[in-house]
Order: C-alpha cells, then sequence, then structure tokens
C-alpha cells in the first residue's frame, strides 16, 4: 500500500523482502517509469525491539495483534514500542477473518482490502492517489460485472498454495478478506464443499473428488516458482493426472497471498481471463517471467493511468 502511494522507498522493513521485492518486480515492468527495490531490508516477521529502535519508523504499518500472536511479545512490550517511537497500524486477520489472539477478539474490527487501503492513505497523507486508484479499482469491477456469464456457464475452480505439491494449500473462492479479493468479484463457483476449510491442506485425491474446470495457483508468478514443474508433476500423478484442469491445461500461475492494490488490479485483470477467456480475452500459457505482455485492446484497467498516480503524476 505505501509503494501504490509513491512511498515505497520509505518502507525499511517487511516480511520477507526479498522474495516480496522479486514477486512485486514480475509486475513492475508493465508500469511504466515504475521502480521498487526492496532488497536487502530488515526481514521483520518477528521483529526484536531492539532493531524497530533502531529503525525509528514514523509508523509501523504491522497488526499488533499479529505480532502478539506469533508469543514472543507482550501487550507491555507493544504499549513501549507505540509510546516510544510510533503507532501500530495493520489489519492482518482480515486476510480470511481469521480470529485474532483471545485478547483482542471484542475490539477487533475486519476490513476490505480498500477499506484498509483508504486508512493507510489517511495515515501517509496521500488521499488524493487513493482517490485516483480507487476509480481504476471501481472502473475494473463495473467492467467485470458487465460482462460476468450466467452461473451455469462458469467453471467450477480452486485456489491453491502448493508450496510443493506434497503440501498444497487450499482457499475458499469466496472467503471474506482481502486474500480473495481478487476472486470474489468474479462470482467463480468453488469446486470444494464446505468439508474444506479454508487454508487447510489437500492431497490429490481431494483434488480429484472436486474436480475443478480451473485451477488457480497462488505464488505462481514468482521467479523462484516453476509453473512447469507444478504442471508436469499433476500430469505426471496417476490421480492428478484425471483433474478436469490438468487434462484441458487450465492450471494457471496467480500473484501472492499478501496482495495490495497494485496487485489486486493485475490478479482481477488476470483472472478474469483465466476463468472467462470468451468474456474478456484468453490469458497466455504463462510459464515464466513478468506479467505477460497484454495487448492495449484486451486490457481491462490502464497502465499508465496507474503509474502516473504511483509517481505523482496524476
Amino acid at each position: 500500500m505505501a509503494f501504490a502511494l509513491g512511498h515505497g522507498d520509505a518502507v525499511n522493513a517487511m516480511h520477507a523482502p526479498d522474495y516480496y521485492d522479486a514477486l512485486w518486480n514480475q509486475f513492475t515492468p508493465r508500469l511504466p517509469g515504475v521502480e521498487l527495490d526492496w532488497t536487502g531490508l530488515y526481514s521483520s516477521w518477528e521483529p526484536s525491539k531492539e532493531r524497530l529502535y533502531e529503525l525509528d519508523s514514523d509508523v509501523h504499518l504491522a497488526d499488533p495483534a499479529s505480532v502478539s500472536a506469533l508469543g514472543s511479545w507482550s501487550q507491555a512490550d507493544l504499549d513501549e514500542i507505540e509510546e516510544n517511537i510510533s503507532p501500530w497500524f495493520g489489519n492482518s486477520f482480515s486476510a480470511r477473518h481469521q480470529a485474532p489472539p483471545t485478547e483482542w477478539v471484542d475490539a477487533y474490527e475486519y476490513y476490505g482490502l480498500w477499506e484498509i487501503f483508504a486508512k493507510v492513505a489517511q495515515v501517509l497523507q496521500a488521499e488524493a492517489k487513493y482517490e485516483a486508484l480507487a476509480a481504476v479499482h471501481e472502473e475494473l469491477l463495473a467492467t467485470i460485472a458487465a460482462d460476468l456469464p450466467a452461473e451455469e456457464d462458469r467453471p467450477t475452480a480452486v485456489l491453491l498454495g502448493p508450496s510443493d505439491l506434497e503440501s498444497i494449500y487450499a482457499y475458499n473462492l469466496s472467503t471474506p478478506g482481502f486474500l480473495t479479493a481478487h476472486t470474489r468479484p468474479l462470482k467463480p463457483v468453488s469446486a470444494f464443499g464446505d468439508d474444506v476449510e479454508s487454508g487447510s491442506t489437500v492431497d490429490f485425491e481431494t483434488l480429484l473428488e472436486a474436480d475443478p474446470d480451473v485451477i488457480l495457483t497462488l505464488g505462481g508468478m514468482h521467479p523462484d516458482t516453476s509453473m512447469s514443474d507444478i504442471r508436469a508433476g499433476l500430469r505426471d500423478d496417476p490421480v492428478g493426472a484425471e483433474i478436469s484442469a490438468v487434462k484441458n491445461e487450465r492450471v494457471y500461475a496467480q500473484a501472492g497471498r499478501y496482495q495490495g492494490p497494485i496487485l489486486n488490479l493485475f490478479q482481477l485483470e488476470m483472472t478474469a481471463k483465466q476463468l472467462y477467456p470468451d468474456r474478456f480475452g484468453a490469458w497466455p500459457q504463462y510459464s515464466d517471467g513478468p506479467y505477460p505482455e497484454i495487448p492495449e485492446d484486451e486490457r481491462l484497467f490502464d497502465r499508465q493511468r496507474v503509474a502516473d498516480v504511483i509517481n505523482g503524476n496524476h
């Protein structure tokens, strides 16, 4: 969100910076004049108080409830950082509306991706940039809504996070939260029933029983992930090979679970094409490299317009 508001260079720590730098930079080549470099930042999944004092940030874009859940931070520690350095400002459990730690339950509220983005824009005093990007988002949603096929004509789909094919995480397509901010507007039909909990692991037998028409692969666009290997692993397994999505070559790469507004725009476009190529134009059979170059007349949002907002030229 800071990056979307033109403050990417101000970020001084983040979870897995090298991983997400590589992932985000699969998309920046499609935004003229936009650059991003988070390599080498402090990896702050479970930060130390000492390092936060050293960083001396103006705001901690992190959920104190999530930091608390890691186990090494007490409420006194959280209060100390807020009082001596700067506030905490985050809402991580809105990803899938998970329950926060017990002591946070009564006060915790859930927000959508763009609702959180509006609040971050207020903190960073960049409301005009938020409004400009929100307008792009609303127009994209309207474009999608205007051309969605009837429910009976939609494919069944699953959203998977296969860090490897031995441990496949499954996510419900319509679960509230920002993890599915790019799938819910497309109203796909989930191949899984209520017996598969979002965030649980599944095996090939469970996938074949669901038999999705489309498999969406979170993290599939990261440079260290081989979509060719994932597809081959599914094809070469006697159970995986029988899944409709595998037989029909509809196993697609996606970006990441932790999408901000810019990735959300790209993921809405790519997922629309992956699910409904007859309505929104075909998605290239992606294996590696940056986000494919889509012909201008088949793009669902204006790249230059988004780049201008990030760069302050809107």
